[in-house]
């Protein structure tokens, strides 16, 4: 019976350690380049514009105006920070929050990335968990006052 060690390399070519461990150089070192990503000649002669406009996430698809559409919510978001914590919804803050980080997750997994749509709703997220704390502490702030009346009422009816 052979040793072992030969019968291994025998049997599993790829667990040699010339192999598996170091690989061997190759001669020819040229990445692989899909056909859509082009030659590195052109991607430096065209211009910015002709690149962005025929960009897979381009200004004339919809994964580029769809989030600049969408910063519209976040403004609208960030200027109800002036309104009063008692006029704002809460269901309608904590739909803009889910939407904002649900849609954040799905536009950093879906191909091609569109990382311009990601950071749109990760503030859509953001100005939705400010907006539901505000309404949060005024909340709390609502009750504390409510308990403390009852003591305010007896005390002013007793110096009365």
């Amino acid at each position: 019976m052979p040793p072992t060690s030969n019968l291994f390399r025998a049997a599993r070519p790829a667990f040699r350690a010339r192999h598996f461990f170091f690989r061997p150089k190759q001669r020819n070192t040229a990445r692989f380049q899909s056909t859509a990503a082009g030659s590195a000649e052109q991607a430096t002669a065209e211009s910015w514009a002709k690149r962005m406009w025929n960009s897979p996430v381009g200004l004339k698809t919809v994964h580029f105006w769809a989030p600049i559409m969408k910063w519209a919510l976040v403004i609208a978001g960030i200027s109800d920070f002036t309104r009063p914590a008692e006029k704002l919804s809460v269901s309608q803050n904590v739909a803009l929050t889910c939407t904002g980080l649900i849609w954040t997750r799905w536009c950093l997994i879906i191909k091609p990335k569109n990382y311009l749509l990601a950071a749109v709703n990760f503030f859509l997220g953001i100005v939705g968990v400010v907006q539901i704390t505000r309404i949060g502490l005024w909340r709390q702030s609502q009750k504390a006052i409510a308990a403390a009346k009852p003591e305010e009422v007896k005390e002013a009816v007793v110096k009365s």
